[in-house]
């Protein structure tokens, strides 16, 4: 019940569908913190199944995805399978790990963080509207947004950063497909964004640059 009450006083109650009993919330002056139930690791569709449905489609439903869900979609992504090493589901350049996943749902922008397997809340405001220019993109129950930092690559040319960060942009996505063709999910990759806008509006820092945008959610 006193989880109930935090998840309705902070709105999120309304947002990405119903929080698992794993599922914790802590605020902090600095940033409110959800901390996600442990992904599923275990099952879903044989690879060269996925490898057949994976395709993209630009109709969603207003369902909303689950915590557990939202979890495994983003350890998919780019979670850490090797915690010894801390290494990650998606191939990284000399580990640069140089992506980081934005979401942006109704209820705000949020940060992943691999490592506590949680999001943490960067805005308050919806959005959506600005993660695309497509029409859909501003329903859309969730849009992922691939942000590469180039501080993190700390050797070569703007050119040999934009390079490797396309590439690790491009596995992420190509993760999230996988996924979502595993569980049933709608999923489009996306370029067609106004990045200088977006980046604005998501506080960027100049070194943080807009890869990718990937809208999630099932089908219509």
């Amino acid at each position: 019940m006193k989880l109930f009450l935090i998840l309705w006083l902070i709105g999120f109650n309304s947002g990405l569908s119903s929080l698992p009993v794993s599922g914790q919330v802590s605020q902090t002056e600095e940033a409110k913190i959800i901390q996600l139930p442990a992904p599923e690791t275990e099952g879903g569709k044989p690879l060269m199944q996925c490898l057949k449905l994976r395709q993209s489609n630009r109709a969603f439903s207003q369902e909303k995805l689950s915590f557990q869900t939202l979890s495994s979609l983003l350890w998919a992504a780019n979670g850490i399978n090797r915690p010894d090493s801390g290494k990650r589901t998606a191939p990284s350049a000399v580990n640069w790990q140089n992506i980081d996943i934005y979401l942006a749902s109704a209820d705000g922008l949020f940060l992943y963080d691999a490592k506590q397997q949680a999001l943490v809340q960067i805005l308050k405001e919806d959005i959506r509207s600005l993660t695309g220019t497509q029409d859909f993109v501003k329903t859309a129950p969730l849009n992922l947004i691939l942000v590469a930092d180039y501080a993190r690559i700390p050797r070569g040319s703007n050119e040999d950063k934009l390079f490797y960060s396309a590439n690790h942009a491009g596995y992420i996505s190509q993760n999230v497909y996988l996924f979502c063709a595993s569980e049933g999910l709608s999923t489009v990759v996306r370029a067609m964004i106004n990045k200088e806008v977006l980046a604005k509006a998501m506080k960027l820092r100049p070194e943080q640059h807009i890869m990718l945008a990937q809208s999630i959610g099932y089908p219509k």
